[in-house]
């Protein structure tokens, strides 16, 4: 519950994690309240790939990052858009610097989001880990991946449909802990409004619904029963052969 510049609200939060039909669990996810600011929340997403540890490495360094900017973070002073910057260079070099002392190839995907006590909220991503914006149950807006079937898409040569069943479709165009520099796609909201609710999430859960039934779930249920429902979908959806899924929602409401 946040008093603050606007008009008071609460913010109600959930992460869902799971592992999946893989042996081993590479995605990392957690939501992170300020710690001397009310009403400032990080949420992070990072999808592992590399080797059976590797991956894990790769998605623990994001978060552990992402702490440590976020600790040094403060809201009505700095730029929030740069703050998520930090977050994925800083989180790049360190995997890449991981991958020199061992024998194994670490990388991430990453999926953030800022809110602040404004109420203003900053998104980054690299990667085909996602973010969506919905109002009720209308996206608003998603992250585009960085992927070689978004490539495809763009290019008018598949349809997003298509692109699900690609069978290049876990093919990236960009992440963390490459030899090249990481795409790096920043958006920013400048209010969010009572009602809205703030997803990120990995490939293993998005690819198993549209953006409308993603919005009927959030706007019907409160994030935790919300985030429940959304990974056993996915999971009946998969029908054995599911990669690892996380998600973070963020629901902004009235304070009642």
């Amino acid at each position: 519950m946040f008093p603050g510049t606007v008009q008071p609200f609460r913010v109600s939060a959930a992460t869902g994690l799971h592992r999946g039909d893989r042996a081993y669990q590479q995605d990392q996810v957690e939501i992170i309240g300020h710690h001397r600011v009310p009403g400032s929340v990080l949420a992070v997403v990072a999808d592992g790939m590399g080797g059976k540890s590797g991956g894990r490495k790769a998605a623990d360094q994001v978060l552990l990052t992402s702490r440590q900017i976020y600790e040094r973070y403060v809201p009505a002073q700095d730029d929030t858009a740069e703050t998520l910057r930090q977050v994925v260079l800083e989180s790049h070099l360190m995997i890449k610097l991981t991958a020199i002392t061992s024998e194994e190839e670490p990388h991430a995907t990453v999926a953030a989001f800022c809110v602040t006590p404004a109420l203003s909220c900053d998104v980054v991503h690299a990667g085909d880990s996602r973010v969506y914006h919905y109002r009720g149950a209308e996206m608003m807006r998603r992250t585009i991946d960085h992927s070689f079937v978004q490539r495809l898409i763009d290019e008018g040569k598949i349809t997003e449909e298509q692109a699900n069943t690609h069978p290049q479709s876990n093919l990236l165009t960009g992440c963390l802990g490459t030899m090249a520099d990481p795409p790096l796609t920043l958006w920013h909201i400048d209010r969010l409004e009572f009602g809205d609710t703030m997803m990120a999430c990995s490939d293993g859960l998005w690819h198993y619904f549209t953006p409308k039934e993603i919005g009927a779930i959030l706007h019907t249920l409160p994030p935790r029963e919300a985030s429940e429902m959304l990974i056993t979908k996915a999971r009946q959806r998969a029908r054995g052969g599911g990669d690892n899924l996380s998600l973070a929602l963020v629901r902004i409401d009235p304070l009642r």
